[in-house]
């Protein structure tokens, strides 16, 4: 089921817009209800980049398998629009009983492949479109944003710290951890994934006491391994007093300073003087950290120039998959989009489907996605050709007769290996920031050919075709 931090658990009966089952209402009264395919992808990979990190899968999985009617959603809906009753018995035996073909979370897929491939009869494929695509455009956002974030770090640790300007934090949390993240702040994420969760002393606690010499004590005191805030007032003052308090705890109790912070200010000049103080009293191995409404651009700005930071901590940026003006990146959202590409009618007769409308025209058809070599290319084409050479199939069988097959929902943790994988694999003219250019994505003959074909029937034109 979709993710709910404080409602109460419902079914995910009413987790669609409302013109779908407007829609299914319309096709049922004209007895239309064919297997149908639909694709799931992205026209755009997200922040101006190369590649999406494909995340959000189990969530999808749960949400389909979970689909149907509650009594009081077939009430309310009854209330909205006056649905033959007939209808709404449908609507209480609808689950959904066809297949789903997935790129496995952790897969680094291109604009314009299906993510998911959908395959039902036609009601329950439409009734599962929004919820599909809540699932997977957020946390492949979000995941992305991460993978980012951590390119941009150069092997130095990144920490989500999002929750609390997150819309969805679980999800983020999940998704940021797929994405590269170590840890996070969220302690009921940290709990429900088994995740790191890591935090230093917020200013309020500085606050608390008469001086800051008095709060570093209070907290060395109270921890075997600790990390400060240092810029609740002044980072070089704060420095040196932290530095007398660690030499005391770590004497007195056996204590060990494990971090500072920096949170605002001119973290590379602070960066250096901090661990210039920290090394000269013989605290070489605690690490500065860095936070304050850091992205992707400003981390790799830091690290380019040097700065010895060792880790950093990412909240808003991260939390809503922001963009930056700075750079004329957008952000915020994955255009993730749910298109007809085929049809099987009540007489068993085929039927490519196909939207026209310039750039957003649709390739229609049963389709597989390929990866040829080590990121040479990938192909897109019709179910029915035959594999490419030195072409690797991207699309996994993962629900089948509505059930979920066996390793569709892998451990977080085998799903964080698989991104890291792929991440070190992808060339690095494609991981940049801003790549130069668009990965090639191509599209077989016989696709463009069918893609002709249903455009002229339709009557319509056809824009060129990306990349």
């Amino acid at each position: 089921m979709l993710e709910m931090l404080s409602d109460p658990p419902r079914s995910p009966g009413l987790f669609t817009d409302l013109y779908h089952p407007d829609a299914a209402y319309v096709a049922w009264r004209r007895g239309r209800n064919g297997v149908t395919t639909f694709d799931l992808y992205t026209r755009r990979a997200p922040f101006s980049g190369a590649y999406l990190l494909v995340a959000g899968l189990e969530a999808a999985l749960g949400f389909v398998r979970s689909f149907r009617y509650s009594e009081s959603d077939l009430r309310y809906l009854s209330q909205v629009r006056d649905y033959d009753p007939a209808f709404l018995e449908v609507l209480r035996r609808v689950r959904f009983t066809g297949e789903i073909l997935a790129m496995p979370e952790g897969s680094i897929a291109f604009p314009h492949e299906p993510l998911l491939r959908v395959t039902a009869p036609f009601a329950e494929a439409l009734l599962i479109e929004a919820g599909l695509l809540q699932a997977i455009n957020l946390a492949t956002l979000i995941a992305t944003k991460a993978a980012r974030l951590t390119t941009a770090a150069a092997g130095r640790r990144v920490a989500e710290f999002a929750f609390r300007r997150a819309q969805a934090p679980f999800t983020v949390a999940r998704s940021a951890y797929i994405g590269g993240c170590t840890s996070t702040s969220f302690v009921a994420a940290a709990e429900r994934y088994r995740l790191p969760a890591t935090g230093t002393i917020p200013h309020a606690l500085v606050q608390l006491f008469e001086d800051e010499r008095e709060a570093f004590a209070a907290v060395a005191e109270t921890y075997n391994r600790y990390t400060i805030l240092l810029d609740t007032y002044d980072v070089r003052r704060a420095i040196s007093l932290v530095i007398e308090v660690a030499r005391e705890a770590q004497e007195r109790l056996g204590h060990t300073l494990a971090g500072v912070r920096l949170d605002s200010g001119d973290l590379g000049t602070d960066s250096h003087y901090v661990r210039q103080a920290l090394d000269s009293a013989g605290l070489g191995n605690t690490r500065v950290l860095a936070s304050g409404d850091l992205d992707e651009f400003s981390i790799a700005e830091l690290v380019a120039a040097g700065a010895p930071i060792d880790g950093f901590g990412v909240g808003t940026a991260l939390g809503v998959g922001g963009g930056s003006l700075a750079h004329d990146v957008e952000g915020g959202a994955l255009g993730g989009v749910y298109k007809e590409v085929f049809y099987v009618d009540e007489e068993g007769v085929p039927h490519p489907r196909i939207k026209l409308a310039g750039e957003k025209s649709t390739w229609p058809g049963r389709k597989e996605v390929y990866r040829i070599g080590q990121y040479e290319r990938d192909v897109v084409q019709l179910e029915a050709e035959p594999r490419p050479d030195n072409g690797t199939r991207l699309l996994k069988p993962v629900m089948r007769a509505g059930e979920v097959l066996a390793g569709s929902m892998p451990p977080l943790s085998e799903v964080w290996e698989l991104a890291q994988l792929n991440l070190r694999a992808l060339p690095e003219e494609w991981r940049s920031l801003r790549p130069s250019g668009a990965y090639p994505v191509a599209f077989s003959e016989g696709l463009q050919a069918v893609r002709r074909r249903a455009a002229a029937a339709a009557g319509g034109h056809l824009p060129d075709p990306p990349g």
